[in-house]
């Protein structure tokens, strides 16, 4: 235990949204919506059990505000109201248990793999390549970018008539409104890029579409990283994006989640050992790579497992080391994501003052009562940074895939009456 006084069970508010505690579940890549992105019962499933786990807020997956930004099969959407009344299950399901959940709207940008999610027209701020998937994009138009902004505010509009309780901006880990804050990865010379002003436009022209559907009322916070991690490239540094966070709290985001890195830096965003991680991506999302980079992987998969492992070890709260900076510019409630497992190293950050709440995702794949079991000090099912999870990101549904810990969840669930994909009615 802490030895200061815990404030991560004492109620927080962002924007116009009291909630009762501080630990969060932040977004993490369901895949469990139909091909065409609506709603399943397994998906509402999966929201259910982590608000009967007493989930203070679920951040959901990423949801695609058009089919151009989708960047995964199965993959919710929020493209169309037609979509809304199976939107609207999921936090009828989350309400009933006395939780809240904000919707993660995203756009993809050129992160994506175009023949795994059947893409054929992948846009970015800039023409330029992506060195991990070698995926080549176009330079979107102002009056496409303008539609995207568009598709921003209609889709936030959707989740607010689904019964949300907000939406969060997806601003980080190198997908669409991360690669306009990017110097390396928007090259423009209108009025979208070149000056830090100039590249957080998109972003708050998105945020001004948001609240012209939604109102001032209802909570909006954005995704941001708290360094880009792209070495020898043109990537923001954390001051560089403290300030971006600073111009959007200007702009009226209620509050900031930091994360770290572009899909093209490695692993730095996940942290932990990557044999397992990579040998199901190999079978998933790179099984539909270039040529050259599919078999490039299959050949020296342990060699780069190694070096992942080497780069990024596993450890508690490390986009902490980001934080300060940001708390020094924002007046807003600052979330840190980062490797966070217990109750000690969660209530340290907050009684220090790095932040003001954390969130964490593969701890409650691991166990949906995570929230619960930590505020209770029970055992559960613990997360031991395998990153299985991770790589079948996209591919199968987010699970914790780990042998040990996925039989002891299952055996935790099952002693609940509960499957893993079934959150109960009761």
């Amino acid at each position: 235990m802490s030895p200061h006084p815990s404030r991560l069970f004492t109620p927080i508010r962002i924007g116009s949204l009291e909630l009762p505690a501080r630990l969060f579940k932040t977004a993490t890549a369901e895949t469990r919506a139909t091909a065409d992105g609506y709603v399943t019962d397994a998906l509402v499933a999966f929201y259910r059990l982590l608000a009967r786990g007493e989930t203070p807020l679920i951040i959901t997956g990423n949801i695609y505000v058009s089919r151009q930004g989708k960047s995964a099969p199965r993959q919710t959407g929020a493209d169309d109201d037609d979509k809304i009344p199976g939107l609207a299950r999921i936090p009828e399901a989350v309400h009933a248990h006395g939780g809240r959940i904000f919707a993660q709207l995203n756009h993809c940008g050129r992160q994506v793999v175009p023949d795994f999610v059947g893409a054929t027209d992948v846009v970015s701020a800039s023409a330029t390549k992506d060195l991990l998937t070698g995926t080549q994009p176009r330079a979107l138009s102002e009056a496409e970018i303008g539609q995207i902004v568009e598709d921003f505010g209609e889709a936030a509009r959707r989740c607010r008539e689904a019964g949300f309780d907000g939406v969060q901006m997806h601003s980080a880990n190198g997908y669409l409104m991360s690669q306009f804050l990017t110097p390396y990865t928007n090259r423009r010379g209108d009025g979208y890029g070149g000056e830090p002003e100039a590249r957080t436009r998109f972003g708050r022209e998105v945020l001004a579409a948001i609240r012209a559907r939604v109102g001032d009322d209802f909570p909006v916070i954005i995704k941001m990283n708290g360094h880009d991690d792209l070495p020898l490239r043109a990537g923001l540094k954390t001051d560089a994006l403290a300030e971006a966070a600073h111009r959007f709290e200007a702009a009226g985001v209620d509050a900031v989640e930091i994360s770290v890195g572009h899909y093209e830096s490695g692993f730095p965003m996940v942290r932990g050992s990557f044999e397992h991680c990579l040998r199901a991506m190999v079978q998933g999302s790179m099984a539909h790579l270039p040529l050259f980079r599919r078999h490039f992987m299959r050949l020296f998969r342990p060699f780069v497992a190694l070096a992942c492992n080497h780069l990024w070890p596993g450890r508690e709260g490390f986009n902490l080391d980001y934080a300060p900076a940001f708390k020094g510019k924002l007046g807003i409630p600052l979330i840190c994501l980062g490797g966070f497992r217990t109750r000690a190293a969660m209530e340290e950050a907050i009684a220090r003052g790095l932040c003001d709440a954390v969130s964490a995702g593969r701890p409650f794949l691991a166990d949906p009562f995570f929230f619960a079991h930590t505020r209770d000090e029970v055992p559960g099912p613990r997360c031991v940074d395998c990153n299985a999870c991770v790589g079948h990101l996209g591919a199968r549904p987010a699970d914790c895939y780990h042998p040990y810990v996925r039989t002891e969840k299952a055996a935790m669930l099952a002693r609940m009456g509960l499957a893993a994909d079934d959150g109960g009615d009761a």
